[in-house]
């Protein structure tokens, strides 16, 4: 009996409450999705703060994302011209640039940043509204917080995760060039065209689609942790810690599944 009542405990503090947790979580997905589709169609939707939250998301993000890429692209150029060059195949590092930083380094760093910097700018935002009650006052005033504050927020760091993902493509693809070129002496022809052999426009648009969804899983999972924080400001940082855990578990497992979908459905081709 005394094993059964812990393990009914452990399950009451910790899966079921994580399953309670992500089933609140995909309904309040549901109900902004639908929220915001219609304040845009009946024109209705905050345009306002959507501009001021893209500008607010974009100053956090965009230094330590260029930091970041330019490492990737860097390390990425070093490690393959390694290994290709003991195969005596030189002229396909711009084949892994393609394959490493468009396909999978450029959502990595986007999921990265948006998890850290932008997610838990809107927890902490939102948390803190919510330990002071304001998110009450505005249920008081029958405004719907989620409209009001987390509609714009959602739409904006979908839109700049898109942005951001395109800033790491370019970025990394161009640390990579002029270290391969400028550092290792290689050959600018051999690199732009295995690159332009191996890439294609659907690998653009498969970065940019993952990290759209990374946005908007961000901004769902932030806003739900910030809408429910409690205990004054040890909450509201607890409410952050979780925010952010929890987007970096969910997008790097979307960015497996969603590249191992695509991988089945468009396999690799050689132009």
């Amino acid at each position: 009996m005394q094993s059964r009542s812990v393990v009914r405990q452990f399950w009451d503090d910790h899966p079921r409450r994580s399953v309670d947790t992500l089933g609140r979580q995909l309904a309040m997905a549901r109900e902004l999705t639908v929220g915001v589709v219609l304040a845009i169609l009946r024109g209705r939707f905050n345009w306002r703060e959507f501009v001021r939250q893209c500008a607010f998301m974009s100053s956090v993000s965009a230094i330590p994302t260029m930091i970041v890429a330019v490492p990737i692209g860097v390390v990425v150029s070093l490690q393959v011209s390694m290994v290709i060059r003991q195969v005596g195949a030189d002229s396909f590092v711009g084949a892994a640039v393609s394959i490493g930083v468009v396909k999978q380094g450029a959502p990595l760093v986007t999921s990265i940043m948006i998890a850290g910097a932008v997610g838990s700018a809107i927890c902490a935002d939102l948390g803190s509204r919510t330990i002071r009650e304001e998110i009450d006052a505005m249920h008081t005033m029958a405004v719907d917080p989620l409209q009001r504050l987390v509609g714009p927020r959602l739409v904006a760091a979908t839109l700049v995760s898109v942005m951001l993902c395109g800033f790491v493509v370019f970025v990394g693809f161009a640390a990579t060039y002029g270290f391969f070129v400028y550092v290792q002496h290689g050959t600018a022809g051999s690199f732009l065209g295995a690159f332009v052999g191996f890439a294609s426009s659907n690998d653009l648009l498969l970065a940019l689609f993952k990290s759209a969804l990374f946005g908007y899983f961000t901004a769902i999972i932030a806003g739900y942790h910030g809408l429910h924080a409690r205990g004054g400001p040890a909450g509201v940082a607890n409410a952050v810690n979780a925010a952010v855990v929890q987007s970096a578990l969910v997008l790097l497992g979307a960015n497996v599944l969603v590249s191992q979908i695509y991988n089945t459905v468009v396999p690799n081709q050689v132009m």
